[in-house]
């Protein structure tokens, strides 16, 4: 059989070896690849990581925190972030942040005070982390499963460590002495696959009606909190120009605001009456009368001489019409 590379572009590959399983009662060996990690937007800790991808399945931070330990030795390590943990972070919503508006959120950007905002950061941040962890409903997974070929970003004490690694990589295609996946107590200190694993989903899938009914109401209590203090903001929003600086038009009494599309329908109203009532203005002077007459007069003119002109050619290619004999 051909020997494995120990490189593919700029990666590093990293044989690793799979242990048997009851499933698959044969071990086989699994490829990473990693190189150092060069972000498009740099971060004062690139240097000290690495960039990972093809990771397994069933990949965890105990895992990693083993293998890497199997390479240059224990203390290493700091921490890993997945793929998919660093989208669900960037992109994924907490439930009850639907509750702040948008335009309420700039207001008080546009007028709180910068000390006071710099003062209750802190006070604001755990209160918000409180509010969401008792409004979100429980798991039904033990243990996540990663995609197939997805990638993780590996922290590293310093970044000697990551030179170590590195070399310690280059070095396994000669020694064929790949280190194991799962080794030592990691099987003992995270939850189990298999038909255990979808046990313990389909038993959680039923949780606690109590513990529902909790998650609940905290999310109901918060959200009208947020809600009264959104229209509130509201208020104070409608004396507020937007960017092209017009203030929001309200109907009703002055604590129902307009929405958006009732301001921007009120908006484009106002536009076609002054273009009417510049059109009607037009006329309102007798010489601007005379001028309208005069200036329809001489296109008149100059359209029937036009028509003459037309028809002279005409007869002049026509000529004379002989019928026959």
């Amino acid at each position: 059989m051909p020997s494995t590379p120990s490189t593919l572009g700029d990666f590093i590959v990293l044989p690793i070896s799979i242990p048997p399983l009851p499933s698959f009662p044969k071990p086989t060996t699994h490829y990473l690849y990693l190189r150092r990690n060069t972000p498009k937007i740099p971060i004062p800790s690139d240097s000290r990581s690495l960039f990972l991808t093809n990771c397994p399945v069933d990949s965890t931070d105990l895992h990693l925190r083993s293998l890497f330990a199997s390479l240059v030795g224990p203390g290493r390590f700091e921490s890993a972030s997945f793929e998919d943990e660093r989208k669900d972070t960037a992109h994924k919503l907490s439930p009850l942040d639907a509750a702040v508006p948008v335009n309420a959120v700039r207001l008080l950007q546009a007028h709180g005070s910068t000390n006071k905002k710099r003062k209750r950061e802190e006070e604001e941040d755990a209160e918000r982390s409180r509010e969401d962890e008792a409004a979100r409903l429980p798991s039904t997974w033990t243990r996540p499963l990663r995609k197939s070929g997805s990638t993780a970003i590996v922290l590293l004490a310093d970044e000697k460590s990551v030179e170590q690694v590195l070399k310690a990589c280059a070095k396994l295609p000669k020694t064929k002495k790949y280190p194991e996946w799962g080794a030592g107590d990691v099987a003992s200190k995270v939850p189990a696959l298999g038909s255990v694993w979808l046990k313990q989903h389909n038993r959680l899938c039923y949780p606690d009606p109590a513990t529902l009914q909790q998650a609940v109401d905290a999310f109901s209590a918060v959200f009208a909190r947020r809600e009264k203090e959104a229209a509130e903001i509201a208020k104070r929003l409608r004396n507020e120009p937007d960017e092209d600086g017009f203030v929001t038009v309200t109907r009703g009494g002055r604590n129902a605001p307009a929405s958006r599309t009732e301001a921007e329908e009120a908006r484009k109203k106002m536009v076609e009456r002054a273009e009417k009532k510049r059109q009607e203005m037009e006329g309102l002077y007798r010489f601007q009368l005379r001028e309208k007459q005069k200036e329809e007069q001489e296109e008149l003119l100059k359209r029937f001489e036009d028509d003459r002109k037309k028809l002279e050619a005409m007869r002049m290619k026509r000529g004379k019409f002989v019928p026959e004999a």
